[in-house]
């Protein structure tokens, strides 16, 4: 083996490797039946949603940590049209397709055109 060879980053990356099979393999090592009660099965629905808007909503609300002060934002609008598309298209198919794009051609325009 190498001089350089680092035997605790070794056993961090075995370590972390065990914990990840364990945690997957949980639910396949057990003999038994098991099922997630309802209310966590409701609860884990509006989980893709919830991270989606922790990713989002700092993007858009904020410039380097500090909130937009005013309206000549590109991203506000952007928003509010996506926002817009997806409320009145819930439901029929393609609406989160169609927010994305019809945020970014709004969004695009007002960034590119007038420097917003």
């Amino acid at each position: 083996m190498s001089k350089n060879f680092d035997w605790w980053s070794l056993a961090v990356i075995l370590g972390l490797t065990l914990v990840t099979v364990l945690t997957r393999c949980f639910f396949f090592i057990s003999s038994k039946p098991w099922s997630l009660p309802r209310w966590v099965q409701r609860g884990l629905q509006y989980a893709p949603i919830a991270a989606l808007a922790a990713v989002i909503a700092p993007e858009v609300l904020t410039i380097q940590g500090h909130l937009i002060e005013n309206w000549q934002d590109a991203r506000i609008f952007g928003v509010a049209a996506g926002a817009g598309w997806f409320f009145w298209r819930r439901g029929r198919g393609q609406a989160v397709m169609g927010t994305i794009a019809i945020g970014m051609s709004v969004y695009l325009p007002l960034h590119l055109a007038l420097g917003w």
